[in-house]
């Protein structure tokens, strides 16, 4: 709660704030956890957003219902949720148990409590009328948002649309269920392209389109197999879903944090290619800064401003340099200056180097440097042929952790 936040900071700016989607921050208090039954604080709506409607996890993991604000949504007190991470009962059917009921198949953990036909991370029982279908998520996320959006239009407003489509388990509607040839994984593609053209549809309706910036950007790189038996693998092809790169969801690789990310605003920004170094951290400071509000000192503390660059101004500077962090705490890091990059992995490993095949380990020196413009895969490692280089860098990464920030 004592955190300072992008929504935070739109509020100090006279915005109405608002997140749709999925939420992988945590509901309820340190060391007690979410009280399912009860109001489910602090979250959303105690950092700075106004409206919170929620996936209140991946949705790999119980419970598998809509959280608005404070309450799980139709939730029936006579039929208490109950969350869990030891089997509640020994008859209660599982993954491992059930296997044979399930309309998709687990791959690797995800075999807990069966739901919809998944079994999923977790254990959990009652609740049954506040229960969601996987297939009508995408529809449930346009509808929020644009109820939310029709609210607010006449004022300043922030949406945090957090899709789901890509996470697994990848459960399109049926609608779209065969619309790709690539199976669940490219269906939900193709269902998350639809979620974007119906809030740009809507925004247009209203007469807002003029006035919105867009975002679309991705938490992380891509991964096949996370879990379930959904053909991603098998039906990659010749795709290479990171592009050039190597690495993807899991790892500090430039395929693992160098994704999408474009912006969008009619009448302001113009169509184009950008090659300038930003990060969704850079949001709070950069838009700030246009909106003229005064961040904390102690507060988004490697957030910059590349707001020119965001707007695809000539001229524009982007970052000089940037520290990347998979989602562990194995101590990995990359840290780009320019075109070089260096690694530094404290676990001695890698994850998910190939993203076509299934979910990894690989042994990795504790530091690694590589030259982008020459080697964006980063397979060659130039440390002894650039030992300045090296040191200035491995010098310079030990100082920003040891600082705790860079802004």
């Amino acid at each position: 709660e004592d955190t300072y936040t992008l929504p935070d900071m739109l509020k100090q700016a006279g915005y109405k704030t608002a997140v749709v989607g999925k939420w992988h921050l945590g509901l309820g208090s340190p060391g007690v956890g979410p009280q399912w039954n009860d109001e489910l604080k602090p979250g959303p709506r105690e950092i700075g957003f106004d409206y919170s409607f929620l996936l209140p996890t991946t949705n790999d993991r119980v419970p598998q219902v809509y959280v608005e604000n404070h309450r799980v949504l139709n939730l029936d007190p006579k039929d208490p949720l109950w969350v869990g991470k030891k089997k509640p009962s020994p008859d209660h059917p599982t993954g491992v148990t059930h296997r044979h009921t399930l309309k998709m198949d687990w791959s690797h953990g995800h075999n807990s409590t069966i739901h919809n036909g998944i079994s999923r991370i977790g254990f959990y029982t009652g609740g049954h009328a506040a229960r969601f279908r996987d297939e009508d998520l995408a529809d449930k996320w346009v509808e929020k948002s644009k109820e939310w959006i029709g609210k607010n239009k006449d004022n300043p407003f922030f949406l945090f649309f957090a899709s789901h489509d890509l996470h697994v388990p990848r459960i399109p509607h049926e609608r779209f269920r065969g619309k790709s040839g690539l199976s669940y994984r490219g269906d939900v593609i193709v269902q998350l392209d639809w979620c974007v053209g119906e809030l740009v549809r809507y925004l247009k309706k209203e007469g807002l389109e003029k006035d919105t910036m867009i975002v679309f950007c991705s938490d992380n790189g891509p991964v096949g197999d996370d879990g379930y038996k959904d053909e991603a693998l098998e039906k990659m092809g010749d795709h290479q879903p990171a592009g050039p790169y190597s690495g993807g969801k899991y790892s500090v690789l430039e395929g693992g944090t160098r994704t999408p990310f474009i912006t969008y605003w009619p009448g302001t920004i113009k169509p184009g290619v950008s090659d300038k170094m930003v990060c969704t951290i850079d949001f709070a400071t950069s838009l700030a800064n246009h909106l003229k509000v005064a961040i904390p000192k102690d507060a988004c503390l490697d957030s910059l401003d590349v707001m020119d660059a965001l707007l695809g101004k000539k001229g524009a500077k982007g970052r000089s340099h940037l520290v990347q962090q998979d989602n562990g705490r194995g101590g990995n890091y990359g840290y780009r200056v320019g075109d070089w990059k260096l690694q530094r992995h404290d676990s001695k490993r890698k994850r998910n180097v190939v993203v076509t095949d299934k979910l990894a380990n690989t042994p990795a020196p504790r530091y690694a440097l590589f030259d982008l413009s020459k080697d964006v895969r980063e397979k060659k490692n130039v440390a002894e042929q650039n030992p300045e280089v090296f040191k200035r860098m491995t010098d310079e990464l030990q100082k920003i952790i040891d600082d705790g920030r860079t802004r």
